[in-house]
């Protein structure tokens, strides 16, 4: 049976409790052989709280911890050992933030100095633990959309693309933040426009057939539809160099095609 082990001690606790480092990892090493348990790595925090997280990005604010979690994605583990639990956490924030990431992996924690401890054991705590959990998942959610939200808002007041599929006549490179004209589509886009100027009594229908006669095709590489014609003509302002996001209008950084 693969496990893994956690150490810890803070300024603090190192001081208080006498749970150096060497001491942990000795007792550790030696509880698992004890069990004839594979004891594959043993992670560890030096100097750092167990109460310390990461508020923003609601996770726990340890390398060591955070290194420990990654392995349990990628290999077979049935336990963290640790000597109590008060090595992983000092909080019930973090508690609950710990918790989470070992039940994704059905890992469980090993307590020698609490033996019968299981984050998986029910009893009346359990109810509050796995609400905080929904209630900070859904926070995370609503944290992560509004920190997007403002950040399109800001690029959008200053020109910039914000997301969301290119506009016709226009790509969007991997690993570029602006907008290119597609110097192709970018002739279609003006021919629909020189159509519209010359007979403004046409239909959709026909502004497109004409396009197809020419060898126009859509981002698809599919003829044009009336749907298509319409959509390149509503978006007027954007073609002549204007960006639009929801309520917001700037100068765009991208190059106009009209």
């Amino acid at each position: 049976m693969n496990v893994v082990g956690y150490i810890r001690v803070s300024t603090q606790g190192q001081a208080k409790d006498g749970y150096s480092l060497k001491y942990q990892e000795e007792e550790i090493q030696a509880y698992c052989e004890k069990h004839g348990w594979n004891l594959i790595h043993i992670f560890r925090d030096e100097g750092i709280s167990g109460a310390k997280i990461n508020e923003e990005a609601l996770e726990v604010d340890r390398v060591g911890l955070q290194e420990m979690l990654a392995h349990l994605s990628s290999l077979q583990i049935k336990y963290v050992v640790v000597l109590n639990t008060s090595r992983l956490w000092r909080s019930d924030m973090v508690r609950v933030l710990i918790h989470r990431e070992l039940q994704k992996y059905g890992v469980d924690i090993k307590s020698m100095e609490q033996p019968n401890y299981s984050i998986y054991k029910k009893d009346p705590s359990d109810v509050l633990v796995n609400g905080l959990m929904e209630l900070l998942d859904q926070y995370q959610r609503l944290e992560i959309a509004l920190k997007l939200k403002k950040g399109r808002h800001k690029k959008a007041k200053e020109g910039g693309y914000a997301g969301g599929r290119a506009t016709f006549g226009y790509r969007k490179l991997r690993g570029e933040k602006e907008l290119r004209v597609d110097e192709d589509k970018a002739k279609a886009v003006q021919r629909v426009f020189e159509l519209r100027e010359q007979h403004p009594t046409w239909s959709f229908t026909r502004i497109a057939n004409v396009l197809n006669k020419e060898g126009h095709l859509t981002t698809q590489g599919k003829p044009f539809t009336k749907v298509q014609v319409k959509r390149i003509l509503d978006r007027k302002d954007f073609y002549k160099g204007m960006y639009t996001y929801g309520c917001i209008q700037a100068k765009g950084k991208h190059q106009a095609i009209l």
